[in-house]
């Protein structure tokens, strides 16, 4: 069984900063692509940052220059540091695993339970 667990969300004003993180735990062979998406209210799922086993990065265009993904392989752990927050940003974020389980040999995608992140004056 595998687990994804998110903390670090609240609320912030604009230009303010928080970090996400998200550890996966469990029966885990190998881990993959890690990221975050985002679904504010009446909009669709969306990729906010993704990065593969190896380092590559890739960011919507709405948050370049103003996140920053990155991962920690050794505790299979995805962050997101978020400056510069804009009210846009709003959001539930939900951090997202391709990984191979013990149980299952195949690559799934696993995903975390959200967390809110709210950027408000």
């Amino acid at each position: 069984h595998v687990q994804l667990v998110e903390s670090g969300g609240g609320s912030v004003q604009p230009g303010g900063s928080l970090r996400l993180s998200c550890a996966a735990s469990g029966s885990i062979f190998s881990i993959y692509d890690m990221g975050w998406y985002r679904q504010a209210p009446g909009q669709q799922r969306e990729l906010v940052a993704g990065i593969t086993s190896g380092g590559s990065t890739n960011y919507a265009d709405s948050v370049k220059g103003r996140f920053t993904i990155s991962r920690d392989n050794a505790k299979s752990t995805v962050l997101l540091q978020m400056n510069s927050l804009k009210p846009e940003d709003t959001a539930v974020y939900y951090c997202y695993t391709d990984l191979m389980s013990a149980v299952v040999p195949e690559r799934q995608t696993h995903w975390g339970q959200g967390t809110q992140v709210t950027v408000s004056s």
